[in-house]
């Protein structure tokens, strides 16, 4: 279904995919035949990317890969087939550089799923996935902001993105992520704060003062 390549439009649409997101060098799990590294002349500050598949090991784990190891992990689809979604986040966020992000897009169990669970359209799917739900029809429903929130102090929630700007409510059901366009998920992206940042309880601007050339130039007025 090319989940990845459907959303490389849209990225290259938002300036902080390529300015501050796909910076540096980055992890991509569970890529297969559809990796993020395709892309890589689209995304000019990203400096290479390693892909992460089966043959590699458990993505839940990733035996192997060293804490702070990338500037940002990426992952399209692979965070329902875990067995414990809430592990896997917590490995491929200690695999962030403190100041690094991570990438995930989920499927969104109502757009998706569509009221069934065991999935009708992919039987590996071990969870499901919501943004927030007091209630749920999914015996196995997995809120997000719930999960993200077991991650601890070093969490700075960027974007939670529900991706329906392409999905038809007024079909009846069928796997909408089949046409080119339907994306049917949910878009995650955390940075990792520094120690400092821990420490002040938040990201505070460097010392110093702004020149009175720089404030005109970023306001327009002249400083007195």
């Amino acid at each position: 279904m090319k989940e990845c390549s459907k959303s490389i439009m849209r990225r290259m649409h938002e300036p902080n995919f390529a300015n501050r997101y796909f910076v540096g060098h980055g992890l991509d799990i569970g890529g297969g035949p559809d990796p993020l590294g395709l892309y890589i002349e689209l995304f000019p500050r990203m400096l290479g990317v390693k892909a992460w598949d089966k043959e590699d090991g458990d993505a839940q784990i990733l035996k192997g890969i060293e804490d702070a190891q990338f500037d940002f992990v990426h992952s399209s689809h692979c965070l329902e087939h875990i067995d414990n979604p809430a592990i896997g986040l917590r490995n491929w966020f200690r695999a962030v550089k403190p100041g690094g992000h991570l990438i995930i897009t989920v499927p969104d169990e109502d757009m998706y799923e569509q009221g069934q669970f065991p999935s009708t359209w992919n039987a590996d799917h071990k969870f499901t996935f919501t943004i927030s739900k007091s209630n749920s029809w999914s015996p196995k429903s997995l809120n997000i902001l719930d999960l993200i929130l077991t991650l601890g102090t070093g969490l700075e929630l960027i974007k939670l993105h529900k991706l329906d700007e392409s999905f038809r409510y007024t079909l009846p059901r069928f796997d909408q992520t089949l046409t080119p366009i339907g994306e049917c998920g949910i878009e995650i992206i955390l940075r990792k704060r520094t120690n400092e940042e821990i420490k002040d309880g938040g990201r505070i601007p460097p010392k110093g003062i702004v020149s009175k050339i720089e404030a005109f130039l970023l306001t327009g007025y002249q400083l007195d």
